[in-house]
């Protein structure tokens, strides 16, 4: 390759893959550098130059002068030496090739990491180029591509699993993904396996801020402040819960998530492919928003440890399984929706002493109207609906 030609070449690669000319140069020069040094065997440190007009290049080795430093042993003054060999274009062009495509691969990741790095937790849409075991690559736009881990956790403990269970992709699949990180080629933390082959932009499709930014798109008032999505718990694929408030008095911050007919939040389900969500309204008192952490469950009441940071909540019979939900599903994301240890029981194991009347929430003092009033020796309450305009039910009439 003539000398020309090799500027020529540099000058292509940085404006087809929009690199700094002059810094692939000095990336070139110091990769080269360390070639000769090699090649010429040289005893000291070597220099490369390429004059940036022609295409030259010059082979300096740096030979210190004086006496090295006392404490360091570090020489702090060098003297340059032409070791230019003769067939120096030669050797730098069967050197260059890799050399190059090093830099513009590094370069590459450098400007990429630059553009996202402050746009991480920011939603995207992407389309799936491939696929493989552990990672899918999915396409951002001409140029950047993203990772979406899903290494097996149990042989790769290190690694990622961003992708839900129950989603698996196809080519040219339209996903939209919440980037998490985007790795520095800078720094100097521990490569991740396969780190040269990988891009350098992850992409989740579990972090629950992800269904925060699915709900920015489909609700204005989530998206100009109205509303505020306070805290998401998710087992992706399966079931979510988002707590939301309203900054304004007259406005219903679960209607608003819901839409009409529930349009707003099938649009988000649909997105997260059929993953149930609860739209739960946020409480600053913590026996109602515990309570409505439960929902669909009818809670009958919540008692509050605040030392502990317990809540014992107490439900009727036939609320009891809802109210757990499947394998415990339902209060474990309360639980981590609240913050706050949650103790579920019946009523007719704690029995109705246990209820007070302090912890009652809102929206149940009408259901109490609704059930018998009648109690037994041991202060279980009558599970029969009261007759209209009684406090008791058929059985206990005569108790009126």
């Amino acid at each position: 390759m003539a000398t020309s030609q090799l500027i020529e070449a540099l000058q292509e690669l940085a404006h087809e893959r929009k690199i700094d000319e002059f810094y692939l140069i000095e990336r070139l020069e110091e990769s080269l550098a360390n070639s000769y040094q090699r090649i010429l065997d040289l005893e000291w440190d070597a220099r490369v130059t390429i004059d940036r007009q022609t295409g030259k290049i010059y082979v300096y080795e740096l030979v210190p002068v004086g006496e090295p430093d006392e404490e360091t042993g570090e020489y702090s003054e060098f003297e340059e030496r032409d070791v230019t060999p003769a067939d120096v274009s030669r050797i730098a062009a069967q050197n260059a090739k890799s050399v190059i495509a090093a830099i513009v691969r590094d370069a590459g990741r450098q400007s990429i990491y630059e553009e996202f790095s402050g746009r991480v937790g920011d939603l995207v849409t992407g389309t799936v180029l491939q696929g493989t075991p552990d990672f899918t690559i999915i396409k951002i736009r001409d140029g950047v591509e993203a990772e979406l881990p899903h290494y097996d956790q149990k042989r790769y403990p290190g690694e990622r699993n961003e992708r839900p269970n129950n989603e698996h992709y196809r080519h040219n699949q339209r996903l939209k993904v919440l980037i998490i990180d985007v790795r520095d080629p800078s720094s100097d933390a521990p490569r991740v396996r396969g780190d040269q082959q990988r891009p350098p932009i992850v992409v989740s499709r579990t972090h629950p801020d992800l269904i925060r930014r699915l709900f920015e798109i489909e609700v204005p008032e989530i998206y100009d402040g109205l509303v505020e999505v306070k805290s998401i718990a998710r087992e992706p694929g399966v079931r979510s819960k988002v707590a939301v408030a309203s900054r304004e008095s007259n406005l219903d911050p679960v209607g608003a998530c819901v839409g009409p007919k529930g349009s707003r939040v099938r649009m988000v389900v649909e997105e997260l492919r059929n993953e149930r969500v609860d739209v739960i309204q946020w409480s600053e008192n913590p026996a109602v928003y515990v309570g409505n952490a439960l929902s669909p469950a009818r809670v009958n009441s919540v008692t509050i440890d605040e030392e502990n940071h317990y809540a014992t909540v107490v439900v009727s019979d036939d609320q009891l399984s809802l109210a757990i939900g499947k394998e415990g599903q339902n209060a474990r994301l309360a639980a981590r929706l609240t913050g706050w240890h949650i103790d579920i029981k019946s009523t007719s194991f704690v029995g109705a002493s246990l209820v007070d009347e302090d912890t009652l929430l809102d929206d149940e003092v009408e259901e109490e109207s609704e059930f018998c009033a009648y109690e037994n020796e041991d202060g279980v309450r009558c599970r029969n609906h009261a007759r209209p305009g009684s406090r008791y039910c058929g059985i206990h009439a005569s108790l009126e």
